[in-house]
C-alpha cells in the first residue's frame, strides 16, 4: 500500500513539473513586443481629392489630383489646435511648388516613394514633432490641359443631355 501512495505523490509531482514547465517556455520573456506598426496605435485619415494646377513657363500646363491617406497618432491628432485636413494640403501644396524637379508630364521619372516621405517629412518638421508616420497613395492622377481639352469636346460633340430631376414620391397612406 505504501508503494501504491508514492507512486501517486511521484506522478502528482512529475505532472505538476511539466504543467509548470511548459506554461514558463510557453510565456514571452522579457518586455514586450511594440505592435507592428500597422496593427495598432495608429489611425488613418483620408483626405479629399486634392487638384493642385502644374505651371510651367508662364502658364498652367495642367492638374495634379491625389487623394492621401495618412497614418497618426489618435493621441497627437487630438492635440492639433489647426484642423489636419488644411495643413496636409498646404504642406502638399509647398512641396510640390518647391520642387520643380517633379513633373508630373513624365510619370515614368516620379519617384512615389521619396515623394510620399518628402510630404511626411515637410509635414513632421513644420510640426516640430512626429504626427505622421506614414503617408499612403489612394489615388493620382496628372490631367495636361490637352486631356482636358480633349475630354470636353468630346463631351459637346456626343451631346450628353442634362440629367432629369426625379419626381418626388409620396408615401401612400394607409
Amino acid at each position: 500500500m505504501l508503494k501504491f501512495a508514492v507512486a501517486g505523490i511521484w506522478i502528482c509531482a512529475a505532472t505538476a513539473g511539466s504543467i509548470f514547465f511548459a506554461f514558463s517556455a510557453a510565456s514571452p520573456k522579457g518586455a514586450e513586443e511594440a505592435p507592428a506598426p500597422y496593427f495598432g496605435g495608429l489611425d488613418y485619415v483620408k483626405t479629399d481629392i486634392v487638384s493642385i494646377p502644374v505651371v510651367k513657363e508662364g502658364g498652367v500646363q495642367g492638374y495634379f489630383l491625389a487623394r492621401l491617406v495618412y497614418t497618426v497618432e489618435k493621441e497627437k491628432m487630438a492635440r492639433l489646435s489647426v484642423p489636419a485636413q488644411p495643413l496636409i494640403v498646404d504642406e502638399l501644396y509647398g512641396y510640390l511648388y518647391s520642387n520643380p524637379d517633379i513633373d508630373f508630364a513624365q510619370a515614368k521619372t516620379i519617384d512615389v516613394s521619396g515623394l510620399k516621405a518628402g510630404i511626411r517629412d515637410a509635414i513632421n518638421t513644420k510640426l516640430g514633432e512626429t504626427l505622421i508616420h506614414e503617408v499612403l497613395v489612394e489615388q493620382v492622377d496628372y490631367l495636361s490641359k490637352e486631356d482636358i481639352r480633349d475630354n470636353n469636346i468630346r463631351r459637346k460633340t456626343t451631346g450628353t443631355v442634362a440629367p432629369q430631376p426625379v419626381p418626388e414620391v409620396k408615401p401612400a397612406a394607409h
